[in-house]
């Protein structure tokens, strides 16, 4: 399973052909028994193949962190808003106004059930499986956010796949430098729930 022949084979697996079977119309059972039979395998190849250890690296510096990403949701917020404001004006802060309730169901299950099950199929299991491949860092960053996309071809939307090609590289930079699931874990909810306060859920398979 360490084999660069059955790691190429792995790759254009889970990363290419699964994710453009999900955008091709069959039974969701069938798609969802597909998705969590390759969750099961990448927790394996983790934990058994990998040795992967799950949990919380010591000396993580939480304010850099948090400064970096403040900085970069700030120009997230301006973009987006600017971006709702001119475009439907009616979904600006829609969901978190009428329905707060609602809003907040959302927040939670996409941050705990959404995006750490991706990080840890994008980031951790991504950079553990490949990144001893690959000579060039900025290649290998860029194949990330690019199959990062690519996993969201189902919502066939050329926005949500730029935005999320954006979204991948940004979060395979922080993990590239942090090694630490928790922290991309946590900028990437923080920048997919502002988007879903700002009226950007519905691209994204939420209400707006």
């Amino acid at each position: 399973m360490k084999t660069l022949k059955y790691k190429t084979v792995e790759f254009a697996i889970i990363f290419i052909i699964l994710p453009i079977s999900f955008a091709l119309n069959y039974a969701p059972q069938i798609k969802l028994g597909i998705g969590l039979t390759g969750f099961v395998y990448i927790i394996y190849v983790l934990l058994k193949v990998e040795q992967k250890k799950f949990k919380l690296a010591k000396n993580l510096n939480f304010k850099v962190f948090f400064k970096h990403t403040l900085l970069k949701l700030i120009v997230i917020v301006a973009i987006t808003t600017c971006f709702v404001w001119f475009t439907n004006p009616a979904l600006l802060f829609n969901v978190m106004l009428t329905k707060p309730l609602l809003w907040l169901f959302i927040l939670f299950f996409y941050s705990f059930f959404s995006v750490y099950p991706q990080e840890l199929i994008y980031r951790t299991f991504y950079f553990e499986r490949y990144l001893p491949i690959f000579k060039s860092k900025n290649v290998f960053l860029v194949i990330n956010a690019l199959v990062f996309s690519l996993a969201h071809l189902l919502f066939k939307n050329i926005l949500v796949l730029v935005l999320t090609c954006i979204g991948g590289l940004l979060f395979a930079l922080t993990y590239y430098k942090t090694k630490s699931t928790v922290l991309v874990s946590i900028e990437h909810a923080i920048y997919g729930c502002w988007l879903f306060t700002v009226g950007m859920g519905d691209m994204l398979g939420f209400p707006a």
